[in-house]
């Protein structure tokens, strides 16, 4: 089975694609990183450069995990990608990196976070960095 990282260039991102290599190891499966992006390329600032893109590669090649690190910017919602990647693959587990709230903030995850939590059909593994 594969495990699905949702990656962004910010510390949860990276947090997240470390748990998901760590859980990878544990239980012999293979990482599907997707960066996705609604939006423009050069109006978003969580969308990967290549060269980010290919050390997420040496990431998984230096942990001997077998992955693929794709990038999407189809103009679709985060959630609705991640929520049809996971389907799509069968996923045993989706990991997200959360950032952190203020107490007003913790009411509400955020809503791409709400969003993947309440619609996948998935385990989902929530990190912060």
């Amino acid at each position: 089975m594969t495990i699905v990282v949702g990656y962004t260039t910010k510390p949860e991102g990276r947090a997240a694609l470390a748990r998901a290599i760590h859980e990878a190891q544990a239980h012999a499966e293979d990482v599907l990183v997707l960066n996705v992006s609604a939006g423009q390329a050069y109006a978003d600032p969580l969308l990967a450069s290549e060269d980010e893109l290919d050390e997420v590669r040496a990431q998984l090649a230096d942990a001997r995990v077998k992955g693929e690190v794709r990038q999407l910017m189809r103009g679709k919602d985060v959630a609705d990608e991640l929520y049809a990647i996971t389907n799509e693959l069968g996923a045993s587990l989706l990991v997200i990196g959360l950032r952190k709230r203020s107490p007003v903030g913790k009411l509400v995850l955020g809503s791409n976070a709400q969003k993947i939590l309440l619609s996948v059909d998935v385990p989902v593994l929530a990190v912060k960095a």
